[in-house]
């Protein structure tokens, strides 16, 4: 017989929480058909009402209380440390989650899932106010993108999972963002999840989430754990945006520069400045992405994760190709900048000259960083194979 423990954190629920206590209970025999049992706690998170009192006078579960308020994930986790089952489900106070879907999620846990979300996005009717589901949108995308899984409800608060992936998970948050959190580990910790299709209704009592404030600490809280795990994935794709927008006002600069216009105009000054900061602020921050993930391989102990998008663009890691491509470029900026001295030497006036004095000296800069995180690179991955000796 598996046990199976269901957590439900609860913050002045007093009008809300005989009712979702009674629901899960009731569907205690349908689990016991597929040999599970169930243990019920309620945490109640420092109410100032009668949530704990309620909870209390219901047969079947036991009540933890904090003495005072901690936060959604605290009471959470006070409830992961207590529970005793194999299997933890979790969902919220406020009657929103339907607890008649535990059996199927805890089906697809002894299938095999280590983690199986109830998804408020994948289908079943939902009532989720408008504002909420863009946001819940966008951050299940940004989720998606960043962990090269796709995931439809980031934040749901119904979940089952195996007890022994805590250890995985860990550490989580104190507050809301304890689910986007933990599906973020899930997927970089390469946890088998799964989403089944639930329905949502409207909650019992006013909402405690506040879009702007927790959408601004879900999206920080999910950009530093991915940075924890994958840094490339973030700061390759702001140095890539960079680098791209860099050849893009060169190749525009050069053709009006080829087409025998030499007065670019403060808007063409503008954009050069733009695309030599954005070039150079690019590349550094692509290597630095690269490097930062060498030094996150030396702390997990674990393969280095390597390519932006999934696959390498080299046979080789790029990173092992920073050494070639910084030396060509030096060359190539040498000699640009070499040869518009020597014109400028012989009669050519500066006004035909900066242009390509500029672009050597930061081409030399560009190929100076990729040379320099070459070796830096080198050094990382001979202090990885010595850790894994």
């Amino acid at each position: 017989m598996t046990l199976f423990t269901v957590v439900i954190p609860a913050y002045n629920e007093e009008n809300g929480i005989a009712s979702i206590c009674k629901r899960v209970l009731s569907v205690k025999d349908e689990l016991m058909k597929e040999g599970i049992d169930l243990e019920l706690l309620v945490v109640d998170d420092g109410s100032k009402d009668q949530t704990a009192q309620i909870a209390s006078g219901i047969e079947g579960l036991k009540v933890i209380q904090h003495p005072q308020n901690k936060g959604y994930g605290a009471a959470l986790k006070t409830g992961f440390a207590a529970a005793k089952g194999d299997l933890i489900g979790f969902l919220d106070a406020d009657g929103t989650y339907p607890p008649e879907y535990f059996p199927a999620l805890c089906q697809k846990a002894l299938e095999g899932f280590d983690l199986v979300i109830g998804s408020r996005m994948a289908g079943e009717k939902s009532e989720m106010p408008l504002v909420r589901r863009l946001g819940n949108m966008f951050f299940a995308g940004m989720i998606s993108l960043l962990g090269r899984q796709k995931i439809t409800d980031s934040a749901s608060g119904m979940r089952v999972f195996k007890k022994e992936i805590l250890e995985k998970v860990y550490p989580l948050p104190d507050g809301l963002n304890l689910t986007p959190i933990m599906s973020t580990r899930a997927l970089h910790e390469n946890l088998k999840m799964i989403e089944i299709p639930i329905p949502y209704s409207e909650r019992v009592g006013r909402s405690k989430l506040n879009a702007l404030r927790d959408g601004s600490v879900y999206l920080r809280s999910i950009t530093w754990t991915v940075l924890t795990y994958n840094p490339v994935r973030i700061f390759g794709m702001i140095g890539l945006f960079g680098i791209i927008l860099m050849l893009l006002v060169g190749l525009g600069v050069l053709i009006t520069r080829l087409t025998g216009v030499t007065d670019l105009g403060p808007w063409g000054v503008a954009a050069l400045f733009l695309g030599s900061v954005s070039g150079v602020v690019g590349v550094s921050i692509f290597a630095l992405g690269v490097a930062f993930n060498y030094l996150v391989t030396l702390f997990y102990k674990r393969p280095i994760r390597q390519g932006l998008f999934g696959k390498p663009i080299f046979r080789a890691p790029l990173e092992k190709q920073f050494g070639w491509m910084g030396f060509v470029l030096m060359v190539i900026g040498l000699v640009v900048g070499l040869v518009s001295i020597g014109l400028g030497i012989s009669g050519w006036e500066i006004t035909r000259l900066w242009f390509y004095l500029l672009n050597s000296a930061m081409i030399i800069m560009v190929g100076t960083q990729l040379v320099i995180f070459w070796f830096l690179i080198q050094v990382l991955e001979e202090l990885s194979a010595r850790f894994e000796c």
